[in-house]
């Protein structure tokens, strides 16, 4: 006889969130990854370091590091995390970090380009 597997009530599935958004904002520039928290790896990541990125906005003389970066930050990771079958992300918040300018720009523009936020 197979026994069942325990059904896990809906307050338990609520806390196994397993992609986590993670931003990072410094005085230069924008990064935002998502990670799968059981194997502790990078799913998907999107930062205005990147070379093709970099390049882009200094011919354009546009910053790395203000709401408009954080803004274009958020789109290409959500089009990367779509890419990958990843359907939804559960933001991770610091202390300091609230839903205001930067990191608003980024979920935000995550929700645009189709990502839910649990």
């Amino acid at each position: 006889m197979v026994i069942p597997p325990p059904v896990k009530t809906q307050r338990v599935t609520n806390y196994l969130k397993p992609y986590l958004l993670k931003m990072h904002f410094s005085n230069k520039y924008v990064s935002a990854q998502v990670i799968h928290a059981p194997t502790a790896t990078v799913a998907s990541a999107a930062s205005s370091q990147e070379k093709a990125l970099c390049e882009a906005w200094t011919k354009t003389q546009q910053s790395t590091r203000d709401v408009a970066a954080a803004a274009k930050i958020g789109k290409l990771l959500g089009e990367r995390l779509l890419h990958k079958d990843i359907p939804a992300v559960s933001v991770v918040y610091r202390k300091d970090q609230r839903y205001h300018g930067k990191v608003r720009a980024v979920i935000d523009s995550l929700r645009e380009a189709g990502v839910t936020l649990l």
